[in-house]
């Protein structure tokens, strides 16, 4: 599925809360998470700070590139990485099989993507299990921080549903 021109700017509109570059510390994002929340970290800088916090992320989304620059990918201590391939500004069906199963193993999981991993903001927000946090960076602006609701779910299902 490819990302029509016509919904970039609408995929520019933060899916959450939008949590300043200057206010992005730990204390500031647990106020957002509950104490038994599944975090889903997607972007290699948001990776990092999580786990440089203390955040272990349950599924961490990374491509091993930062604003279009090869980078070192966060250091990772969980058991189980998968890997995919996804073209940037597509969401292939073998990425959502991917994350599906991702979900269904113990965390920490990591999902390696050979391409980008931008837009699987939008299948992590409507597959993510129940009670999920999803953490993805807004370049040049800050970290978003999406809690999954029924409402989240119909509205990135809207925006998949739109990319056919």
């Amino acid at each position: 599925m490819k990302l029509p021109d016509s919904l970039r700017d609408q995929l520019k509109i933060p899916l959450g809360f939008l949590l300043p570059d200057d206010q992005v510390n730990k204390e500031n994002i647990e106020k957002h998470l509950l104490g038994s929340s599944y975090i889903i970290a997607v972007g290699d800088r948001t990776t990092e700070k999580m786990i440089d916090f203390g955040l272990i992320p349950s599924l961490q989304i990374i491509d091993g590139v930062e604003k279009r620059e090869k980078r070192e990918p966060p250091k990772f201590e969980g058991s189980i990485e998968l890997n995919v391939n996804n073209p940037a500004a597509q969401i292939t069906p073998q990425s959502i099989d991917v994350l599906k199963r991702a979900f269904t193993l113990q965390p920490p999981v990591r999902l390696m993507i050979n391409g980008e991993e931008d837009l699987l903001v939008i299948p992590a927000c409507i597959f993510a299990p129940e009670n999920s946090i999803v953490l993805y960076g807004q370049p040049n602006q800050g970290l978003v921080i999406v809690k999954i609701t029924p409402e989240i779910r119909n509205k990135t299902q809207r925006l998949l549903d739109s990319m056919n």
